[in-house]
C-alpha cells in the first residue's frame, strides 16, 4: 500500500512540475524565435551563390533535455497499448527548437545573414532503467554567413 501512494504522488508531481517546465519552457522558445526570425535557417544542400563581402563559418546549438516521470510513465503504457507516444513528441519538439535558437543565436553573435544547410542529430545519451529513454539530446549545425 505504502508503495502505491509513493508511486501516485511520484507521478502527480512529475506530471505537475513537468507540466509547468514544459509550459515555461514553451513561452521561452515563442519569445525567442520572434526575436531570431530575421535570421534565416535553410535546409538546402544548394550552395549559396559566393559572394566576397560575406564570410563563413559554422555554427552549433545543442541542449540537453530530460524526460520527467509522468511522461516515462505514460511512454510505458504506450508500449503496452500501442499508438503515438505524444508525451515523447513534445519533449522532441522543445528539444529541436531550442537547439535550432542557440544556433541562431550563436549566429547573431557573428551578425550573420543567414544559416544555411542546417542539420539535426538526435540521441538518446541516458538510459534510465529497463533501458528507457532518461535524456535526448539535439544537435542543429549549419553554416552561417556574416559580413566581413
Amino acid at each position: 500500500m505504502y508503495d502505491l501512494i509513493i508511486f501516485i504522488v511520484l507521478l502527480a508531481m512529475g506530471y505537475g512540475f513537468g507540466r509547468y517546465a514544459e509550459t515555461k519552457h514553451y513561452k521561452s522558445i515563442i519569445n525567442r524565435e520572434k526575436e531570431l526570425n530575421s535570421i534565416p535557417a535553410i535546409a538546402t544542400k544548394i550552395l549559396v551563390p559566393a559572394r566576397n563581402d560575406l564570410n563563413s563559418q559554422l555554427v552549433t546549438g545543442n541542449v540537453v533535455i530530460s524526460i520527467d516521470y509522468f511522461k516515462r510513465f505514460i511512454a510505458g503504457l504506450r508500449n503496452i497499448f500501442g499508438g503515438r507516444v505524444t508525451s515523447y513528441e513534445t519533449l522532441l519538439d522543445r528539444a529541436r527548437r531550442e537547439a535550432i535558437l542557440r544556433m541562431k543565436e550563436e549566429a547573431k553573435k557573428l551578425n550573420a545573414e543567414l544559416v544555411f544547410n542546417i542539420k539535426l542529430e538526435t540521441s538518446s545519451i541516458h538510459k534510465g532503467r529497463g533501458n528507457s529513454i532518461g535524456s535526448v539530446e539535439v544537435l542543429a549545425y549549419g553554416t552561417a554567413l556574416y559580413p566581413h
